[in-house]
């Protein structure tokens, strides 16, 4: 979800990658259908995992609990969202994980729009 919210909000300024340190065989159903509800469909995307190789491309690594499973990478900004798992949660719940997203992501960008300016 954050990453296809990020690609949204940032109107290609910035790029994005998404990863996991557990990634899952495929992104789950109950993320595919709110984020159909708007307009964006994640049914074809594979997680990926999270390596260093990842962690050093990204200007900010956005990590969400993965505490020390997460690569550090001396000198990056590293900046956690307490989020909730959506796996095996119900549609309402994960919506509201996406709608607490999209805030997050939002503010992110304006922060990065602002420091490239």
């Amino acid at each position: 979800m954050s990453e296809a919210l990020f690609e949204r909000a940032a109107g290609g300024l910035h790029e994005a990658r998404s990863a996991g340190t557990t990634p899952a065989d495929r992104v789950h159903e109950s993320v595919v259908t709110v984020m159909r509800e708007e307009g964006i469909d994640l049914s074809d995307r594979k997680p990926q995992l999270l390596t260093t190789e990842l962690a050093q491309w990204a200007d900010v690594v956005i990590t969400m609990g993965c505490g020390d499973a997460c690569p550090v990478i001396p000198g990056k900004r590293y900046v956690d969202w307490d989020l909730l798992d959506p796996s095996g949660l119900p549609v309402a719940q994960v919506r509201e994980i996406r709608d607490d997203i999209a805030r997050r992501v939002n503010l992110l960008v304006e922060s990065l729009n602002q420091n490239s300016s």
